[in-house]
């Protein structure tokens, strides 16, 4: 676990728990540098004197709040420590609600709360109470300049700070355009709802957080190892035009959505798909009675043989014939001719 960022205690009514706050959560963002396109070297930032221009050293750097145009207030942080020692040493349980009570958009970051010295006891009773009872205690505590509203859930073994967005830090979204409330109002009909349900029913799992990853992070990196074995380190590439987006008119027909992504065909073609599987059945089985076979094969095999004898026939007498009406004609030629 990594240090520590933040030290006090959880207090609530005369109990007092020593505890230590860590990170949560670790970024995995993609580090890119920025980089002048004229020859791609890095591009730095500069702490300067506004008023001088010469560069300043973080040993020379104080905060201040400026009160009025170019006039501040320095504020150290032994000063923002002093503001209210309790408030920047403790997280103050306020209320016990039922965790389901809170909606998922006021929760905002996540921190672990570990047990300090003497505090293990104190912080089990806590952490099973939370367990036991189904509920979050809601809390302020002053992290760097600013206080928080926070959630105290246990999370196994261990008691999660969730910091919370304040109500008017929430937008609200009166000016969105959506649907109606009611599914009449909506035009949702009871068949596609419960097609809908049946679909979620079918796609329903258990959490699995492993199984799940940043997909398009190796993708990029993907990309990086294709243009280096390319050669095209410094090739620049440029945006495609933007296409129109297709014009979305009325909704299509969403029971035939609903029963494709259900693994069904839509009515008329599931139909037609059954009377084909009845008819390649039919066909198929080994069963059913056969149309008699021997019969209709009998009958082709002599037509053929008929057809062929009586042929030959024809050809043979029209060949006898033909000579001799061939004689005759020749025969009178020669007479006329005498």
């Amino acid at each position: 676990m990594p240090r520590s960022m933040w030290k006090g205690a959880i207090s609530f009514g005369l109990v007092h728990i020593p505890v230590e706050m860590h990170p949560a959560v670790q970024e995995h963002d993609l580090d890119l540098t920025m980089l002048d396109k004229r020859d791609f070297s890095p591009v730095g930032f500069k702490r300067y004197n506004k008023g001088s221009g010469k560069d300043v050293s973080w040993d020379n750097i104080v905060k201040g709040y400026e009160y009025q145009d170019d006039e501040y207030v320095v504020l150290t942080d032994e000063d923002l420590k002093r503001a209210n020692v309790s408030a920047t040493q403790t997280i103050d349980i306020l209320a016990f609600v039922d965790a389901q009570q809170v909606p998922l958009i006021y929760y905002e970051q996540p921190y672990y709360l570990a047990p300090g010295k003497g505090g293990d006891k104190v912080y089990a009773l806590l952490r099973e109470t939370l367990r036991k009872s189904d509920k979050v205690g809601i809390a302020t505590v002053v992290i760097r300049v600013k206080q928080h509203l926070c959630a105290l859930v246990c999370m196994g073994d261990a008691i999660m700070l969730n910091t919370l967005r304040y109500e008017n830090e929430i937008r609200a979204a009166d000016d969105l355009k959506l649907p109606p409330a009611s599914m009449k109002a909506a035009g949702i009909s009871d068949k596609e709802l419960q097609m809908a349900l049946s679909l979620v029913e079918g796609m329903a799992e258990d959490w699995k957080p492993a199984q799940y990853h940043d997909s398009y992070h190796d993708d990029v990196l993907a990309l990086v190892q294709k243009k280096i074995k390319a050669g095209q380190t410094k090739s620049i590439t440029l945006a495609e035009p933007e296409r129109k987006a297709a014009s979305s008119g009325n909704v299509i027909d969403l029971v035939a959505l609903l029963q494709q992504s259900l693994g069904k065909k839509p009515g008329r073609a599931a139909a037609k798909a059954a009377a084909d599987n009845d008819a390649d059945d039919v066909s198929l089985d080994d069963d059913a009675p056969s149309p008699k076979p021997r019969k209709t094969t009998s009958t082709t095999r002599r037509a053929p043989a008929k057809s062929a004898a009586h042929a030959d026939s024809a050809t043979t007498t029209k060949s006898r014939k033909a000579p001799a009406k061939t004689a005759t004609s020749t025969t009178a030629a020669r007479r006329k001719a005498a």
